[in-house]
């Protein structure tokens, strides 16, 4: 950002140019000081079509003011508030607020997708405002994350650029039949020509979640054609890191407009999903299968079935076990979008706080507890495990030199590392790690406690971390589940399941990380090697 030689212009007597802050397609926005009330604010000064008729360019000047001055009676802390709109030397200007902070897709750009709370809060400020919008008759059809603004100081979501907005009743701010948007977050029915109306605009702000989630639009395609043909008809996929938030993210992708979520609803969910980690159904309801508010062409995501509480392996009931926390881990936790991974456990790495190995994670949850997306919880007091001393079909028992025994999936080879012992399936897909150590001060649960709270330094997007108290063989014990984004681009995200527990004296460790598109296998290896571990 830098003054601009133009930022010298007095715009109507009162506004003067001082720095230009961006260029759209609708025109040039600039920090400006409002002489009379001594104030700073944005000034966007629209584009003028020279190649027009004078006749022509004086209606669509007309309506770019009289629409401008339609938003400016929109009172809304999550709108963008429009102080004036004049006209200099010609040429139509809109003053704002101004909001000292960039926008959502500076941020991604800068920072990477935000986790799945701080996505809700920004999906919840949105849809508070299009719903205002359009109970004003006033349609913003340009919903992306370009223009969104958070503000730097407070963290306030703010919908700007309605520049190509639509008043009800009202041809566009642009000529009759020409496009205006972004393709990639454009509806289906304006993309094929039809009539819009405000359903659009929860379109634009489905693709937008899942931008802010994943880095990009689910829409996202080489050509143009590409995006057009991923808007209307092509399988619509929203990203793994939607996975917490999905019956929202796909009732607003919902390609028949009559049939999409309501502002309204929309909101609701998300509201319930900040305060209980869960998201509910059209009505409250958990979603299913045949909720008649979701596309059929989503089919290749299928509905995340309600949470339940997950508890710690057992082998009498460890198939049963699997299903429910991946259930949970699906539908609460947001597994989809990550794995975990122990540090150290790609290799090269150093252990975690209190010597043990720290744990990475990719996907993205929310910061604080209202927002907390709940991982597999395991209750405190659980039966006493049995372990099993025979390894189940496909599995092999590995007696190790470092004293302790264990069931691992045959085809895994022994790769110790320092202090850790890790089996690794073929090209280290699956991580099965172990560490014997003494015992340390505030046992197990303070030992993962330690190494939980140096995840975000230890490990590159580290989210979701979560540990809970429980017992293991009636000995004290603390379960660890997180997420991060992989040691590289080529690894991806991934997810770690980590029991830890003082018995005898010492301490044990024993995880599994897995990427996030196998927690399923993971876990059951992850059981399969609790269940069977034994002190040699």
């Amino acid at each position: 950002m830098g003054t601009d030689g133009d930022a010298v212009r007095l715009i109507a007597g009162r506004y003067r140019l001082q720095a230009r802050l961006g260029r759209g397609g609708m025109g040039v926005v600039w920090r400006a000081a409002d002489q009379l009330l001594g104030r700073q604010v944005a000034v966007k000064e629209l584009t003028v079509d020279d190649s027009l008729p004078d006749d022509d360019a004086r209606l669509r000047r007309d309506r770019t003011l009289r629409e401008a001055q339609a938003v400016a009676q929109l009172h809304h802390p999550h709108i963008i508030v429009v102080h004036d709109v004049v006209e200099d030397g010609g040429r139509p200007y809109i003053v704002m607020e101004l909001i000292e902070g960039g926008s959502l897709a500076d941020r991604i750009s800068r920072s990477g997708p935000v986790d799945v709370g701080e996505a809700a809060r920004i999906g919840i400020a949105l849809l508070s405002a299009v719903r205002t919008a359009h109970g004003a008759g006033v349609l913003h059809r340009d919903i992306k994350p370009a223009n969104v603004l958070v503000e730097a100081a407070t963290g306030r979501v703010v919908l700007t650029d309605f520049g190509i907005a639509q008043v009800a009743g009202a041809t566009t701010l642009t000529e009759t039949g020409s496009f205006v948007g972004s393709p990639e977050y454009t509806a289906p029915e304006r993309m094929s020509g039809g009539r819009s109306g405000p359903a659009a605009d929860l379109w634009s702000l489905g693709a937008l979640l899942c931008a802010a989630l994943s880095g990009e639009s689910p829409f996202r395609r080489d050509s143009l054609g590409g995006i057009l043909h991923a808007v209307v008809s092509d399988e619509i996929r929203p990203p793994a890191q939607a996975e917490p938030l999905l019956p929202v993210v796909r009732g607003l992708l919902e390609r028949d407009p009559e049939r999409r979520l309501g502002a309204a609803e929309a909101e609701r969910m998300l509201r319930g999903f900040l305060e209980t980690g869960a998201v509910t159904g059209a009505g409250g309801a958990p979603p299913s299968a045949g909720a008649a508010s979701y596309t059929p062409t989503q089919r290749d995501v299928p509905w995340p079935p309600p949470p339940e509480p997950a508890v710690p392996p057992r082998p009498s009931t460890r198939g049963v076990l699997v299903a429910a926390l991946l259930v949970a881990a699906m539908a609460g936790a947001g597994v989809s979008a990550a794995t975990l991974l122990f540090h150290g456990d790609g290799g090269g790495t150093a252990p975690g706080p209190g010597g043990t190995t720290a744990v990475s994670a990719s996907h993205q949850a929310p910061p604080s507890a209202t927002a907390t997306t709940p991982s597999p919880t395991v209750p405190t007091a659980p039966p006493p495990t049995t372990h099993s001393r025979t390894a189940p079909s496909g599995y092999r028992l590995a007696r190790d030199p470092a004293g302790f025994s264990l069931a691992v999936p045959e085809g895994f080879t022994r790769d110790p590392q320092g202090e850790r012992v890790f089996y690794m399936s073929p090209g280290q897909t699956f991580r099965l790690g172990v560490k014997v150590s003494g015992t340390q001060t505030g046992g197990p649960g303070g030992v993962m406690r330690r190494a939980a709270a140096e995840g975000p330094s230890t490990n590159p997007g580290y989210h979701d971390g979560r540990v809970t108290d429980t017992t293991h063989s009636g000995h004290p014990a603390a379960f660890w589940e997180f997420t991060w984004k992989g040691f590289s681009a080529t690894e991806g995200p991934r997810h770690t399941y980590d029991l830890c527990w003082e018995e005898d004296g010492l301490l044990y460790d024993v995880w599994v990380s897995a990427p996030v598109g196998k927690v399923r296998e993971a876990r059951e290896y992850f059981d399969v090697a609790v269940d069977t571990f034994t002190a040699t």
